[in-house]
C-alpha cells in the first residue's frame, strides 16, 4: 500500500531539481544535444528503438539525454510517447532481399551472391583504449566515403535459399494459412502464442535478457549446434497499400539487420533430416540482439520439431514473459515506494506469531 507522505509535493519538486541538474552536469563542460547522440552514440540510439518498438533516431535521441543514458528509462519514455500516437495503417511486410546493404557476412560460405561486405564492425578491432581520440580520427579520415543511396542492382537473396531449394535447408514459408500476425502493443499476450507474436516480444525484449538466452543455447542448454547463416544491416524499403490507391507506394525505409541462424536437426517422425532456422530482425544496426534472438527463436520451436524441451531458453513463457525491461524494471524499482503500512502489517504479524511461540 502507497500512502501520501506530508510535504512530499515539495520533496518532489526538489528532486527533480537536482535530477535537472544531475542531468546537466558541470556546466563548464559543453551540454550534449541530440544530434551528437543521434550521430555518435548511433548504436545505444538503435537499441532503444528496437526495445521501444519505435522507429524514430531524433526521438530516441532525445529520450536517450533525458534519461542521462539510462537505456531501460529511454525506452520507458519512447513507449510512453509511442501510446499518444494515432495508429493510421500497416506497412506490407518488409523484403530484405531489397536491402541497402551497409553490411553483409555470413560465417558458412566463403563466397555469397553479391559478395560479402565487411562494413562498420567492432569485430576487427584491437579494443584497446584510444586516450587521444587520434588513432579513431585518423580512421574516419582515412574511411572510404561509401554511400548507399542507390537501389541494389538486383535483390540480395539470401545463398541460404540455395540450400532451401535442395531440401538441405527447411524453407522460410509463412504459417499454414497465413494467418494476419497478432499485435503484441495492443492485444494483450496469452501463452502459448504463435511464433509471429514470439517474434515481436524478442525484438522488444532487453538485449542483456535476450542475449543471456541466447548463450545459455550454446553452453548446452538446449539442443542447438548453430551457424550464423547470414547477417545483414542495411536500409530497406518500407511500403503500404493506401485503400484509395488499391497498390502498394513506398514512404520510405526504415535500417534493419536481420540475421538468420542455421541450426542442424537429425530428423523426426514427420521431418526428414535437414537444417533449421532461427530468426533475428531489429531496427537499426543490432547484430548482438538479432543474433540472440535467432537462438532463443530456434529453441522456443521445439514443439515444431518434436524436441525435448527441458531447458530454460526453451520456456516460451518463462523467456518471454520476464525479457520486457520496462515491465521488469516497474516491478523491481516499485519496491522504492513506501511500502510501511504493508511492512507494519506483517511485522505486527510477526510479532503475534512469535508471541505464540513464547519467543
Amino acid at each position: 500500500m502507497y500512502i501520501a507522505v506530508k510535504g512530499g509535493e515539495a520533496a518532489i519538486a526538489a528532486s527533480l531539481a537536482l535530477l535537472a541538474r544531475a542531468r546537466r552536469g558541470d556546466p563548464e563542460v559543453p551540454a550534449l544535444d541530440g544530434a551528437q547522440v543521434r550521430e555518435q552514440l548511433r548504436l545505444l540510439v538503435d537499441r532503444v528503438m528496437a526495445e521501444a518498438s519505435v522507429y524514430d533516431p531524433d526521438l530516441a535521441a532525445l529520450a536517450i539525454r533525458q534519461a542521462r543514458g539510462d537505456a531501460i528509462e529511454a525506452v520507458f519514455l519512447l513507449r510512453a510517447y509511442r501510446t499518444t500516437l494515432p495508429r493510421w495503417g500497416a506497412s506490407l511486410p518488409v523484403d530484405t532481399t531489397r536491402m541497402r546493404v551497409r553490411r553483409r557476412v555470413s560465417a558458412i560460405f566463403k563466397d555469397v551472391p553479391g559478395g560479402q561486405l565487411l562494413g562498420a564492425s567492432f569485430d576487427y578491432t584491437q579494443r584497446l583504449l584510444d586516450f587521444d581520440g587520434a588513432e579513431a580520427a585518423r580512421a574516419a579520415d582515412a574511411a572510404p566515403q561509401a554511400t548507399f543511396d542507390g537501389e541494389p542492382e538486383a535483390p540480395l537473396a539470401s545463398p541460404i535459399d540455395a540450400l532451401a531449394a535442395e531440401g538441405l535447408i527447411e524453407p522460410c514459408e509463412p504459417a499454414p494459412g497465413d494467418p494476419e500476425p497478432p499485435d503484441v502493443t495492443r492485444d494483450p499476450p496469452a501463452h502459448p502464442m504463435p511464433r509471429a507474436a514470439r517474434l515481436q516480444m524478442l525484438a522488444r525484449a532487453d538485449e542483456g535478457w535476450v542475449l543471456g538466452m541466447g548463450y545459455s543455447t550454446q553452453r548446452g542448454y538446449a539442443y542447438t549446434h548453430p551457424f550464423a547463416g547470414e547477417i545483414r544491416h542495411g536500409a530497406v524499403p518500407l511500403e503500404i497499400v493506401p485503400d484509395e490507391l488499391g497498390f502498394a507506394i513506398e514512404i520510405g525505409e526504415v535500417e534493419l539487420t536481420d540475421c538468420q541462424m542455421i541450426n542442424q536437426f537429425a530428423g523426426s517422425a514427420t521431418r526428414p533430416p535437414q537444417f533449421t532456422r532461427g530468426q533475428g530482425l531489429v531496427f537499426g544496426h543490432g547484430e548482438r540482439k538479432a543474433m540472440a534472438m535467432s537462438l532463443v527463436d530456434r529453441v522456443l520451436r521445439a514443439d515444431e520439431f518434436d524436441e525435448r524441451a527441458t531447458s530454460p531458453a526453451q520456456d516460451g513463457e518463462f523467456v518471454l514473459s520476464h525479457g520486457d525491461a520496462v515491465e521488469a524494471s516497474g516491478f523491481v524499482q516499485h519496491l522504492k515506494l513506501p511500502h510501511y503500512v504493508t511492512f507494519e502489517t506483517e511485522l505486527q504479524l510477526i510479532r503475534a506469531l512469535r508471541e505464540e511461540h513464547g519467543r
